[in-house]
């Protein structure tokens, strides 16, 4: 019995999920040409949803989502799942909390990553999403679980749900997919808001405990309940 016999309605709509999703990349100017990915956990299943490697945005649909297991082997699916399947997979596997991976090289981002610099919390809007700076990550090469096992040693001791992987980009985290990409989008806005704050002069911190209060506000009472 194929996987999506044994599971279908709930695979079908992880992978129209995620294929939806990986349109706010390009939409939000987070990458380029077949750069970036997201995945989702499948619920209930230590499985993930990914995008394959090398494939135009133009061209991701639900049917070309690839299906793999934590250990980042292909499960279901015609084509050869991202290169950076192996450190989404690590995520899942160590991270239980977290539904959704997003990897991108934005512009300011990834030029803060490539100075080995975290993002100060100068900004109302990070101590809201992220609750402290943006950390930075160790470098790692690409093609094992070494980027997953840096991403998971820097979030282990952040509130943050973004890391910048020293030489690499951004890589960010959420119960959900949804909630992931998000926090690429909001760290790509604060990676350029500091950038841009720093020609001016040196920003002002916001004192922790007021970091404090902003993510407990933001976290826990800020929307529609």
């Amino acid at each position: 019995m194929s996987l999506t016999r044994e599971i279908g309605a709930v695979l079908d709509e992880v992978r129209r999920e995620v294929a939806a999703l990986h349109a706010e990349l390009p939409r939000n100017e987070l990458v380029v040409w077949t750069a970036g990915n997201v995945s989702a956990r499948v619920p209930g299943r230590d499985l993930l949803v990914i995008k394959p490697s090398g494939v135009s945005y133009d061209d991701l649909t639900p049917e070309t989502m690839v299906v793999c297991d934590l250990e980042g082997r292909l499960v279901e699916g015609e084509r050869a799942p991202s290169s950076d399947t192996a450190a989404h997979a690590y995520v899942y596997a160590h991270l239980p909390e977290v539904g959704g991976v997003v990897h991108t090289h934005s512009t300011y981002a990834t030029a803060w990553a490539s100075r080995g610099e975290p993002i100060p919390c100068v900004l109302t809007m990070m101590a809201d999403e992220f609750g402290g700076e943006i950390p930075i990550g160790p470098f790692a090469l690409i093609g094992d679980d070494s980027i997953g096992q840096g991403i998971v040693e820097t979030l282990q001791h952040h509130r943050s749900r973004a890391v910048l992987m020293q030489n690499h980009g951004p890589f960010t985290v959420g119960r959900t997919a949804k909630a992931a990409v998000k926090a690429a989008v909001l760290c790509e806005e604060v990676a350029r808001t500091v950038h841009i704050a720093r020609q001016l002069g040196e920003p002002l911190p916001i004192a922790q405990a007021d970091v404090d209060r902003l993510y407990d506000r933001y976290q826990n009472a800020y929307g529609q309940r």
